[in-house]
């Protein structure tokens, strides 16, 4: 039985901090990024572990930049190797910068931007920087079109670029160190201005048509320097290469800002003890530093003097796009796990795409369109955090019982079931072995690791030995996002984490007793208080749990009008039209002498009307939240959504789409499965392409939706289509006349989406992606029969199955 959800905390950094706070809390709704989750100075430090500084700074994307002559504290949050001198451009800044950029910026571009790039624009620069612009001065604070932007960018990326400059111009043309938005906006502007007085008939914008027509194979622009329009080609994925919402965040550039100053010291010791041709194959965060880097020239080219690499380092990094076998990735990371003693692999930090693709592809691991939350207002509401783990072993066991020993990986909060065993004889290794690769919520709070021994007997069936934890808050506040701890004398454990990124909300409607006009339960309790007045009006009520079991809203299905009394009076059903739906803000008020009787709260955020075509055989639904959807009743159904006030495309689509897409064998049970789900498909000047931001299930009442997308329309669409089934079809599909509470699982023991495994094949359903085995993963905890008997008092059941099934 349910039980009323507890007060929710109030930040995730008082989470962190108050270990004894309540199991499974999630953030507050004002907690939307990992910025939030960092900043807590107060959080408790185990003194038998080596801890790092808090990364306030970090979490904000920036980070104080030490003199050039200083050398850098440790060059790894493990390891404690001295690192080279500071760099002369602020590599976090200039990430940032980047990143948004390729998000948005133009998809592609092709011969015309780079004949206005080489012919327009570096004349131009040329002529504005007079003598700086790399040559002893700083560069124009000028900001180029968009499409001549990306050109620029693609042709700094390539070490030919200092080349070509020196040859053409005779000196260096730099980038303006521009690190934020406001700069950049005005240096367009200027631009813009610029741009027109030099060239008045050539226009500063391309538009979308201009630049997708922009071919390579354009006869009027067939002279186009082809080296350039070849790197332009090259990097025409990187967007789609840092695409993992992760990649925004500010502690994550800064911990790959050191991983990036170790390779290039590792790259400088490479070069002074072998004489082969050693190459060293950046991963995810090297390349974005790198990348960031090599966009302002004149910074790269000094910054590589001064470590004295800038004669091997084009020919020793493997540049992106670039080919190599798998005996340099090899290598790669046996020279680096042998120089700083950790893996190069760590979590959010590939080497191959494949192994990036996966990381994207294993659950919906895709950046929302805006950063905006639609959901901020609704204080019931608190959001999901996910992260990468990796979790690697390193060294020997010598004992006697190894071969009876295994380890168990659990997680602190929210999975308690979550057994995941390797046993001891299998992990004894001299180098960095990955052991386990998941995907928590931020609320598991982290991972506990157990040394076991399998005994025999009837009662149990393995003995505890020993145990080591890694906890989140101590991890974000590593500089590493790693830590290392001893396992036993001669084995070492080392967890390395994503930072955590807002996730989809996942919201289950479940049963519960029907309810009056003023949103009361039929029920004697409340007939008591109420010196046994009737209660007037019947209402089919649902109660909408989140991931973690926590109820945040009530849907409310209005059925009849009229009270009961006992062999006089029976509610009888309303109109047709008059049967609206409606979506109330917060948790049950509950009476203090019972836990499962009380009042609905009273707050509502939307509702639900209805209107039949006969003669067009239709449905419209009119949602409160601006959207007005169609039900085709032809020979095949259909669903059309429109929004009154958006101009963006959004379509409804039957079954599981895009990003949500499920081969199963079986052509005839697939299809029975892909009805019961909807996807709604929306298309934004945003983001490019289509992109699936909601998919629900009406036979089970569920729903997934990325954060920008309101959660009170989502559920209204959600109950508005499970009862319009549910008239098709003439018959219950949706257990909508189910009118009494379900017992559910147990809060912590497998909540929803708190952990889960990239291997789709796992054999647990509650570790791969809900609706994938949406019936199991969303069960209830009752297995036997249901029982059909309610109370006269709700009204006779004839009157809720005429209502529903007319």
């Amino acid at each position: 039985m349910r039980r009323p959800a507890g007060p929710p905390s109030r930040t995730v950094a008082l989470l962190t901090a108050n270990r004894s706070a309540v199991p499974c809390a999630r953030t507050h709704p004002s907690i939307r990024s990992i910025s939030e989750l960092t900043t807590n100075p107060t959080s408790p430090r185990s003194s038998s572990e080596k801890k790092g500084k808090a990364l306030s700074l970090a979490a904000e994307g920036s980070e104080p930049e030490p003199a050039a002559a200083t050398a850098m504290s440790s060059a790894l949050g493990v390891g404690g190797k001295e690192g080279p001198s500071a760099f002369s451009v602020d590599l976090v800044a200039a990430a940032r910068r980047l990143l948004a950029f390729l998000r948005a910026g133009p998809p592609g571009v092709g011969r015309r931007s780079v004949r206005r790039y080489e012919e327009l624009w570096l004349p131009l620069a040329v002529a504005e920087g007079g003598e700086g612009g790399g040559g002893g001065g700083e560069a124009p604070m000028l900001v180029p079109p968009p499409d001549v932007h990306l050109v620029w960018l693609c042709h700094c990326f390539h070490h030919s670029y200092s080349v070509y400059c020196l040859s053409r111009f005779g000196r260096l043309i730099d980038r303006p160190s521009i690190l934020d938005a406001e700069n950049e906006e005005y240096a367009e502007e200027r631009c813009r201005d610029v741009w027109a007085a030099h060239y008045p008939s050539e226009p500063f914008d391309l538009h979308r048509n201009e630049i997708d027509g922009n071919s390579d194979d354009d006869i009027a622009y067939a002279n186009a320097n082809s080296e350039i329009v070849e790197m332009v080609r090259r990097y025409a994925g990187l967007a789609a290469h840092f695409a993992s919402p992760f990649v925004r965040e500010g502690v994550y550039h800064v911990a790959a800002r050191r991983r990036y100053v170790c390779f290039l010291d590792l790259m400088k010791k490479v070069v002074g003890t072998t004489q082969d041709q050693t190459r060293l194959v950046p991963s995810l965060d090297i390349l974005l530093m790198w990348l960031a880097h090599l966009s302002f020239p004149a910074s790269y080219a000094t910054d590589m003097v001064a470590m004295a690499i800038s004669d091997n380092i084009a020919k020793m990094g493997v540049g992106y796009g670039e080919v190599v076998t798998d005996e340099v990735l090899k290598r790669t990371r046996a020279l680096w796990e042998e120089a700083y003693d950790v893996p190069y692999d760590m979590a959010g930090s590939e080497v191959e795409m494949a192994a990036v693709r996966a990381a994207r592809e294993a659950f919906y691991w895709a950046p929302a369109a805006s950063d905006e939350d639609a959901n901020r207002l609704y204080k019931s509401l608190q959001p999901r955090f996910l992260m990468e783990v990796y979790v690697f072993l390193k060294g020997e066991s010598d004992k006697e019982h190894i071969n009876k020993e295994f380890l168990r990986l659990r997680t602190q909060r929210c999975h308690r079931s979550l057994k995941l065993n390797k046993s001891m004889a299998n992990l004894s290794c001299k180098n960095w072995q990955k052991t386990w690769h998941l995907y928590c919520e931020f609320a598991t709070r982290g991972l506990l690791i157990e040394v076991r021994r399998t005994t025999t007997g009837c009662f149990r069936n393995s003995k505890f030995l020993k145990n080591i934890s890694f906890s989140w808050s101590d991890m974000l506040h590593e500089k590493a996002l790693a830590l290392t701890e001893e396992l036993e004398v001669r084995m070492r454990a080392m967890a390395s984490i994503t930072p955590p990124v807002q996730a989809p909300y996942l919201l289950k409607c479940v049963p519960d007793r029907v309810t009056d006009d003023g949103g009361a339960m039929i029920s004697d309790v409340i007939l008591r208080m109420r010196n046994y007045r009737p209660q007037e009006g019947r209402w089919l009520t649902r109660t909408v749990l989140d991931h973690g079991g926590r109820e945040c809203f009530v849907i409310r299905m209005r059925i009849g009008r009229g009270i009961w009394r006992r062999g006089a009076e029976t509610p009888v059903a309303v109109k047709w039209e008059d049967r609206s739906i409606e979506v109330r803000e917060g948790s049950w008020s509950y009476v203090a002498s019972t836990s499962s009787i009380g009042y609905a709260p009273e707050k509502v955020v939307g509702t639900a009307t209805a209107t039949k075509d006969q003669q067009e055989n239709k449905v419209v639904w009119s949602l409160s939240t601006g959207y007005i959807l169609t039900v085709n009743l032809g020979d095949e159904l259909s669903f059309q959504l429109k929004s009154e006030s958006l101009e963006e495309e959004a379509r409804l689509l039957v079954g599981r789409r895009l990003s949500y897409r499920v081969n199963t064998d079986g052509a005839s049970s697939n299809h029975n499965e892909e009805e019961q789900y909807l996807t709604l498909v929306r298309n934004s000047p945003d983001h490019h392409g289509d992109r699936a931001t909601v998919l629900l299930n009406w036979k089970l009442l569920a729903v997934e939706f990325q954060p920008e997308e309101d959660a009170v329309f989502v559920l209204l669409l959600c109950m508005v289509i499970a009862r319009t089934m549910t008239e098709i079809r003439r018959e219950d599909v949706a257990g909508l006349l189910v009118r009494r509470r379900i017992g559910e699982a147990r809060v912590g023991q497998r909540d929803w989406g708190s952990v889960m495994l990239p291997d789709l094949l796992s054999p647990d359903p509650n570790l791969q992606p809900w609706y994938r085995n949406a019936a199991q993963v969303l069960s209830s905890a009752e297995t036997g029969a249901m029982l059909a008997k309610y109370s006269p008092a709700d009204g006779k059941d004839v009157l809720y199955r005429q209502s529903l099934i007319p």
